[in-house]
């Protein structure tokens, strides 16, 4: 059943900003804006998100911090709503204004929390990589680091609604970052997503274990969505973490995504040595009339922007190259994986949890009879911080 909107595309990109509501977005202004997209003028988020930003822009003014830094947050929320749709192979402006936008929106907000948000740049090769710090209690006393993986599509502003707030209250400091593929890294560096993840993750690590109030021997590393994905990989690699969390745990991607290809079974076998026009007759459902809106923006859109290719097939390609069965026996740490009803790419988390060689392992299950089915327990996030979190305090202490 909708909540928001009969379009699918309005509704999956709306309700996902309802799922922030009373940290980064109000119910009333996701519904009024959905109900003046109507036939699709994605430009409504922009002009909400203006509304409101402005509205933090005043309280500023008028020396009201706190209501300052809740608008900022929503107005962030809302930049970052208007530019999901423009996901394509090539980075268009309007793209990149709103995602310039969402993070100036959290740039004005960072100094209003307390402790103040410290805003970083971690170094990556010859790049950098945009990072949030969010750090517990008064700031100063030594505490557990959770580093967050991101996901496919997300950025560190959602990642600070989904994970940073729950765990700062819990008294874990908590370092956000885009990787490449992910965020302004993708957006506005064009750095494409990669798999060997631990290439990633080793030197936010780096700069982790040297942050002041940083207790070097309390490094959690957490990833939602891919980063559910990514975050093993680089697990089975950094000797660093004390424990790890995959949200969900997944499998090799292609166990995930060339089974379901609309293909024969030797040609899935064969896969990608197979004719690349065998693929067509998807290319020309998913572009139709008739075809699934919301599949059609995760397989020609999204993905290619991602990965840095221009096609269906060479995004699936790619996707070969991400591969956890050979690496992920070398987990030793702790380590708890998520499981929800509905949510395709968890079907390979009890893989995980059997391969993995730590004696601290726990699979999680989220079920839709208690709300909290679908991918990353996006409607029942307080659930999935209480039993995540719990099972991080008994495991560290």
């Amino acid at each position: 059943m909708a909540w928001l909107s009969n379009n699918e595309m309005w509704e999956a990109f709306g309700t996902r900003a309802l799922f922030w509501a009373g940290t980064g977005s109000d119910f009333g202004e996701v519904k009024t804006t959905i109900e003046r997209i109507g036939a699709g003028d994605i430009h409504d988020w922009t002009a909400t998100a203006e509304r409101i930003e402005s509205i933090g822009d005043e309280c500023v003014r008028r020396k009201h911090s706190v209501s300052a830094r809740e608008a900022y947050i929503r107005a962030a929320t809302y930049h970052r709503t208007a530019y999901y749709p423009l996901f394509g192979p090539k980075v268009e402006s309007s793209l990149a204004e709103s995602s310039r936008r969402e993070w100036n929106a959290m740039v004005k907000a960072a100094p209003l929390f307390d402790p103040p948000i410290e805003i970083l740049e971690i170094p990556y090769g010859d790049a950098t990589l945009p990072a949030l710090l969010m750090r517990a209690g008064t700031g100063n006393e030594p505490c557990p680091l959770i580093v967050h993986t991101n996901g496919y599509d997300s950025t560190v502003c959602e990642m600070l609604l989904g994970n940073a707030l729950a765990g700062v209250a819990r008294g874990y400091h908590c370092l956000l970052f885009d990787g490449p593929g992910q965020g302004r890294a993708l957006i506005e560096q064009r750095l494409p997503m990669r798999p060997d993840w631990e290439k990633v993750v080793t030197p936010v690590v780096d700069v982790a274990v040297k942050l002041p109030g940083v207790d070097p021997e309390k490094i959690i590393l957490v990833g939602w969505s891919f980063g559910g994905f990514l975050v093993a990989r680089a697990a089975a690699f950094e000797p660093r973490a004390a424990a790890v969390i995959a949200d969900p745990g997944q499998w090799d991607q292609r166990d995930n995504v060339i089974s379901a290809l609309p293909l024969s079974d030797e040609q899935k076998a064969d896969f990608p040595n197979i004719n690349p026009r065998c693929l067509d007759p998807m290319v020309e459902w998913l572009t139709g009339s008739s075809g699934d809106p919301m599949l059609r923006w995760k397989l020609l859109q999204r993905g290619p922007l991602v990965h840095a290719v221009d096609n269906l097939f060479d995004y699936l390609k790619e996707l070969l190259a991400f591969e956890l069965s050979a690496v992920v026996g070398n987990i030793t740490c702790p380590i708890l994986v998520t499981m929800a009803d509905g949510d395709p790419s968890a079907t390979g988390a009890p893989k995980v949890i059997d391969a993995v060689a730590s004696k601290k392992k726990q699979l999680v299950y989220f079920t839709d009879a208690e709300g909290s089915g679908g991918h990353c327990e996006g409607t029942a996030r307080m659930l999935y911080h209480q039993r995540t979190f719990d099972w991080l305090d008994e495991v560290l202490a």
